[in-house]
């Protein structure tokens, strides 16, 4: 039995949940794919899958051996693919996932220059707000930011912290007035991110701890930069993380409202598949990405 074979036999099976779509994606036929499992099953004494004329569902066995298989397979493409690359050679085809307002603002800047770097290199860069599925959407890398990342079989690896501010217009405040302090925002025009944590429930830290405001923000926008320009407009107050508010903050179209107070601060997470490292491409990008967050 050729391992890595029905590893990734099993694996195909999984993701596409049925014998048959897996059997033709792969070109044989469902009773041979039947009967490799089959083998493979008896090989490690434990079904790893449950199957009905209906449904097909993974055993904790199969669940085990399918995230472990992800590992084992994607180590495999990484050998293969930093052969193939060659020694101080970029090839290939990576798939980048980000959210939309960080990917404008942080990526975009820098993707001119390691483009020019890596001549070779095909690159798709998909922006999402969303989380997504990267075995499903065939990607690399997935760029995250939120406080903390859940227990998976991905690989989350911290590339820094953003801040999370308060912010207004100088024309907003002048007609609104300049909250004093975390118990004036209610009584403000807010503009809410839909898809924070903070959406209606801001907890604020500052000088004498933590405050926690109870929100209902009349506008609510799944964007960060239409939330950014919202505010420039004069439209009311809201949050920003500081890789969308640092370029208006300096111009002074923004200023900071409550100043003393802070909102937790998200983390930045590069997330991959592979337990057992990157490959060059991915290891580029993130180098490229590094430095464009400490500027």
């Amino acid at each position: 039995m050729d391992k890595l074979s029905v590893m990734h036999a099993f694996r195909r099976i999984v993701e596409r949940g049925s014998f048959a779509r897996a059997a033709e994606d792969l070109g044989v036929s469902p009773a041979l794919l039947s009967r490799e499992i089959k083998l493979l099953e008896e090989s490690l004494g434990s079904m790893l899958l449950t199957r009905t004329t209906r449904a097909m569902s993974l055993t904790d066995a199969g669940r085990l051996y399918y995230e472990e298989a992800l590992s084992i397979l994607g180590a495999v493409s990484n050998v293969e693919n930093r052969i193939r690359d060659g020694a101080g050679e970029m090839r290939g085809h990576l798939k980048v996932n980000a959210p939309s307002s960080f990917a404008q603002t942080v990526i975009a800047p820098f993707l001119p220059g390691f483009l020019s770097a890596y001549p070779d290199l095909r690159l798709t860069l998909s922006l999402d707000d969303k989380v997504v599925d990267m075995v499903e959407g065939g990607f690399d890398v997935s760029i995250r930011i939120r406080a903390s990342m859940p227990d998976s079989v991905l690989v989350a690896r911290k590339l820094g912290t953003t801040r999370q501010r308060i912010f207004a217009s100088p024309a907003y405040l002048e007609q609104a007035g300049v909250p004093e302090k975390p118990e004036d925002i209610p009584h403000h025009r807010v503009i809410g991110f839909l898809l924070a944590d903070h959406l209606s429930s801001w907890t604020l830290q500052g000088p004498s701890g933590k405050t926690t405001l109870d929100l209902d923000p009349p506008v609510r926008v799944g964007n960060s930069l239409v939330l950014r320009d919202l505010l420039i407009a004069g439209y009311g107050v809201g949050t920003l993380p500081d890789f969308v508010s640092n370029a208006p903050e300096a111009r002074g179209d923004l200023v900071r409202v409550l100043p003393e107070y802070e909102l937790p601060a998200p983390e930045i997470f590069a997330v991959t598949a592979s337990r057992l490292g990157m490959d060059a491409k991915v290891t580029a990008f993130l180098d490229h990405l590094r430095v464009a967050l400490r500027n």
